[in-house]
């Protein structure tokens, strides 16, 4: 049996301000990573130099989120 070969190029992404991890009303259900989430959009809006901070901190965030999950 032979499959058909895949189109090279770009895959297409979800639309415009999608987020898969925000429910319909814009919120995760989790306070810290909506929090997070908040930071990252205002993150958007500072010259690059100025994101990586809310960057770094956004990861923090996730991890320390992920760990309270596990423990």
């Amino acid at each position: 049996m032979s499959y058909p070969t895949p189109t090279p190029g770009p895959r297409p992404g979800p639309p415009p301000g999608h987020n898969m991890f925000q429910q319909s009303d814009g919120e995760t259900g989790h306070p810290a990573v909506d929090g997070m989430l908040a930071a990252l959009e205002n993150a958007a809006q500072l010259p690059p130099a100025e994101q990586l901070a809310e960057y770094e901190a956004a990861h923090e965030v996730l991890r320390e989120t992920l760990a309270s999950i596990d423990g």
